[in-house]
């Protein structure tokens, strides 16, 4: 039986990777998570510079997920290349680093730092706000996005996955940009934004005001998108969004996902992504199903 998949002509042992956010870079999973087991392992973003983040509180749970506004919180490149792209190193498992920035510079400034080091993917996180363009995110705006991957693809030694943002009006208008500007896979959704009030105390819950909703809740969006997308596009694509069972990444994958992406599920059951791939092989037996690219996209289009 085969597991692996194939982004942009890199193999992949399985499906399954972490998404940026919500694993760190590796470390303080790694004494639950055999990270060797993994398709890949997505850092926290990165950035040219180190980010504060934004005041707390930044997290607040809601019915069927999360809120944050963490705000990118990291050390900074300098700091990434010396300690954590070392420690992911000793695992056997394919290296995505997630990229942060406030303008396109930013952006190529961390790709072109990347350019030498021993990682697999570059994931560019295009919901970030453009401080140039009004703070309107890069991926709200198909002209930016398909401008910032022409950047980033100048300067990138790996292939470029892009991120997309789901807070917009039709997701493959975007995904077409992508595409355009030279993108190598996409990968979706992206948090969706939301807001909690504390009605006892009348104030928002988040300093931020609005966050970014994830976890179950959001998964139906993300297998809507992931499916349009897929249509609209010939790019591989990376599903996430509200993925905690083997069931939920098995329907991203039908939908039309190459590999997928477990995110809030790490945050209470840190075994997650293990017991995803267990259930994807233990589907493949029951199905008698010899390669999971099998699944790719396969929904029937007339049920």
């Amino acid at each position: 039986m085969n597991l692996n998949v194939d982004l942009a002509g890199i193999s992949l042992k399985n499906p399954v990777m972490t998404a940026s956010g919500t694993f760190g870079s590796g470390e303080e999973f790694s004494e639950f998570v055999d990270l060797n087991r993994l398709g890949a392992v997505v850092t926290k973003g990165v950035a040219l510079v180190p980010w504060e983040g934004n005041p707390t509180p930044r997290i607040a749970e809601t019915c069927g997920g999360m809120l944050n506004a963490v705000g990118l919180q990291n050390p900074g490149i300098d700091l990434f290349i010396k300690r954590d792209i070392p420690f992911l190193k000793k695992f056997d498992t394919k290296i995505i680093v997630n990229v942060c920035g406030k303008t396109a510079a930013d952006y190529c400034e961390v790709v072109k730092r990347l350019a030498d080091q021993p990682v697999d993917f570059l994931e560019i996180n295009i919901s970030c706000p453009n401080v140039k363009e009004g703070g309107i995110a890069f991926g709200q705006n198909p002209k930016q996005v398909e401008q910032i991957t022409k950047e980033v693809k100048k300067y990138a030694a790996q292939p470029v996955i892009m991120k997309l943002s789901p807070n917009v009006t039709d997701i493959t208008e975007m995904a077409r940009a992508a595409e355009a500007g030279g993108a190598d896979i996409l990968s979706l959704i992206n948090t969706l934004t939301g807001m909690k009030i504390d009605i006892h105390k009348q104030t928002f819950v988040l300093a931020n005001k609005t966050g970014g909703l994830s976890g179950p809740a959001i998964h139906p969006v993300a297998v809507r998108m992931v499916y349009e997308t897929a249509r609209a596009v010939k790019l591989p694509i990376v599903g996430m969004g509200g993925i905690q069972t083997s069931e939920d990444a098995i329907e991203m994958m039908l939908a039309g996902a190459t590999a997928v992406a477990v995110g809030t599920a790490n945050f209470h059951n840190p075994f997650v992504s293990e017991e995803i791939i267990d259930g994807i092989e233990k589907y493949l037996k029951e199905q008698n199903i010899l390669d999971v690219k099998e699944l790719i996209g396969a929904v029937n289009e007339y049920n």
